[in-house]
């Protein structure tokens, strides 16, 4: 009896990991991760460094201050932001994983 109750647990955890995708979830969540870590170093090891040689340093960024409100950090945040965002954006159309997504009919 209890292994019986225990069997329908473990084939009912088993049919909702199919049916719901989180196989799926859990491996978008590493892979986010990884592009992540990618994107980071872009931003850090490319992007900032062709920023420097072009306007003569990008450190000084986080010296901009309006008052008290540090204007240049969230400068620095949003750049990094809009570069993460271009990244992924063109990841998904190079690799064409933006028609993943559409209900097939």
């Amino acid at each position: 009896m209890v292994r019986e109750q225990i069997r329908g647990t473990l084939v009912g955890f088993l049919d909702f990991i199919r049916e719901r995708g989180v196989m799926g979830l859990a491996i978008g969540f590493v892979l986010g991760g990884a592009v992540s870590r990618v994107t980071t170093s872009f931003s850090a090891d490319i992007v900032n460094p062709a920023l420097a040689y072009l306007f003569g340093g990008t450190e000084r960024l986080g010296d901009i201050f309006i008052g008290e409100v540090a204007v240049g950090r969230f400068l620095a945040a949003l750049l990094d932001f809009l570069v993460l965002a271009l990244v992924v954006y063109l990841i998904f159309r190079v690799l064409k994983l933006d028609s993943l997504d559409k209900k097939r009919g």
